[in-house]
């Protein structure tokens, strides 16, 4: 027994604590929206040494991080960030869902019962209140008894809001139209800081209405298509999606100060609202720690608009780089070298175009779901006698009307049943599964674990449906994403500061890993349903 308890003893006093000292004065959780994790290497050769590369050279890159959930949308793929847990239990099941008890679509960060701060438009009226679980900005909150402060920001409100957390001092995302100002809402306060109302007073945005041409010659942008193809959509008001644009001309035919959304510069406002925040609210002054989480979202417009193999997307990557050079160089001079601790990664990839992919003899193609539709509406009435024991079909999943299956007197999961039986029939339609299966089958690998991971017993559909790979319901033009597939789920996760070790694995992460890891680095509680594990081998002190 006296053996046992000197193991025991020993144990206990080689067991490294979280000190004070030890733990950064701010962590900076970076996502950038829509970035594959070859845009890392593929574009390597464009970036200069102190962004990205920095961050590969003195921290600790994960090269084989994946999403372990479906669907990989940007409201889910925020929440599980920093959540360390999936939409199984979060709740954020998509960007929009159907509620069964609304009887309508709601989205992941609307809520009515606040106001918008900043603006008039009834549309910013924003909250984290459908976010179920803890961030681990709301466990550092807790831990240091509210005195360490909690910052989101974005050119999304979904971006901004889901990561800083329920507690959160502070989300502030971009509103464009006719305005171009940071905005929030009334969750947080009654009014803006007096910094932010000077940052929008200086009127910022418009500066970046200017001509977009590339970093550096065209012509050396081989790392990417042909500037003139037929994969991009463009902008309204110019007949070719090739460089250069003419922001400011352009501006009136795109909905004004939204156009900034889907260029460079649109993180580069982000970048500049952020580097203000650091200062204006003294972020990592002192030794209690702070959270500031940043969301580079002008990727994804890109992405959707022009597409992962073009010329915009690789100078957009290009001009985020210097962004990232210029934000890490503030950090190191307001809260000081080896004094905070960043980590950055994706909410989700994209697909290259399908057109694209076509044009090279790779398997995909386009859905059409007015077929599907007029298929199953057919089924349904053959069937059932009527259409409208289906109450909803979004997000691939199919909600069913329980009252009239009640009055019908028909058994819902003979219904569920059938309705995979013939969905599985149609066109591009790979699998097919019901909430019955997700609720008692544990899967442990494959396309089936990461739904089940994905699925909400309460908020999700009856029937779930996986197209086939590179199949989307999306225009002919831009990439999207949304599937568990490689390209959507494989996005980078990079760590550096504080506590980090230097080195790379090709060891599967996965995004659950990084708020208990940052918890662990904290010496904080975990947030309150993380299923992730602390990435040991990052930590210094392991």
């Amino acid at each position: 027994m006296k053996y046992i308890a000197t193991i025991v003893l020993a144990v206990f006093f080689i067991m490294p604590v979280s000190s004070q000292e030890d733990r950064p004065k701010l962590v900076v959780g970076i996502v950038v929206d829509q970035m594959r994790y070859d845009y890392l290497t593929r574009f390597y050769s464009k970036y200069g040494d102190g962004g990205f590369k920095r961050m590969m050279r003195e921290g600790f890159n994960c090269k084989n991080n994946h999403f372990n959930y479906v669907p990989t949308y940007t409201g889910p793929g925020h929440a599980s960030i920093f959540t360390g847990t999936t939409p199984k239990y979060h709740g954020v099941i998509g960007n929009h869902w159907y509620d069964k008890e609304a009887k309508g679509m709601v989205y992941c960060a609307g809520d009515n019962t606040v106001l918008p701060i900043g603006t008039n438009s009834d549309m910013e009226r924003m909250s984290p209140h459908r976010m179920q679980t803890t961030t681990f900005a709301d466990e550092n909150r807790l831990f240091t008894q509210m005195r360490g402060k909690s910052i989101g920001i974005s050119i999304k409100d979904r971006g901004a809001v889901l990561p800083a957390g329920h507690s959160a001092n502070a989300a502030y995302w971009f509103r464009g139209k006719d305005e171009g100002n940071f905005v929030s809402s009334s969750y947080y306060f009654k009014q803006f800081p007096k910094w932010v109302d000077d940052f929008n007073a200086s009127k910022i945005a418009q500066s970046y209405l200017k001509e977009w041409h590339t970093l550096y010659d065209i012509s050396t942008y081989v790392e990417s298509g042909p500037d003139s193809n037929e994969f991009e959509g463009g902008f309204n008001g110019k007949e070719t999606a090739t460089f250069p644009y003419n922001l400011k001309k352009l501006a009136k035919k795109n909905e004004g100060f939204d156009i900034l959304k889907a260029t460079p510069f649109g993180n580069s406002i982000v970048a500049d609202f952020a580097i203000k925040a650091i200062q204006a609210e003294a972020l990592g002054k002192d030794d209690i720690t702070d959270v500031l989480t940043v969301s580079f979202s002008s990727t994804d417009y890109v992405g959707h608009n022009f597409g992962v193999n073009s010329k915009e997307i690789e100078d957009t990557y290009i001009r985020l780089d210097k962004d990232l050079e210029r934000f890490f160089k503030v950090l190191d001079g307001e809260v000081g070298k080896g004094e905070y601790t960043v980590f950055l990664t994706a909410d989700h990839g994209a697909i290259d175009v399908p057109a694209y992919l076509q044009s090279n003899k790779i398997p995909a193609g386009y859905l059409d779901n007015n077929a599907r539709k007029a298929l199953f509406q057919k089924f349904l009435i053959d069937t059932y006698g009527t259409a409208d024991i289906v109450e909803n079909i979004s997000n691939n999943q199919i909600f069913l009307n329980r009252d009239m299956i009640k009055a019908l007197d028909l058994d819902l999961e003979d219904i569920q049943d059938a309705i995979v039986n013939e969905q599985i029939r149609y066109p591009h339609i790979t699998k097919a599964y019901t909430a019955t299966t997700m609720g008692t089958v544990n899967f442990t690998d494959g396309i089936e674990a990461l739904l089940q991971k994905g699925y909400h017993q309460k908020r999700s559909g009856d029937v779930i449906l996986v197209n086939d790979p590179a199949y989307i319901n999306y225009s002919k033009t831009g990439s999207t994403h949304g599937s568990g597939l490689n390209y959507d789920t494989h996005v980078p996760l990079l760590f550096f500061g504080k506590g980090i070790k230097k080195g790379q694995t090709y060891k599967k992460t996965e995004i659950t890993d990084i708020a208990p890891t940052i918890s662990a680095l904290l010496g904080i509680s975990f947030p309150n349903f993380a299923i992730g594990q602390p990435l040991e081998f990052v930590l210094e002190n392991e």
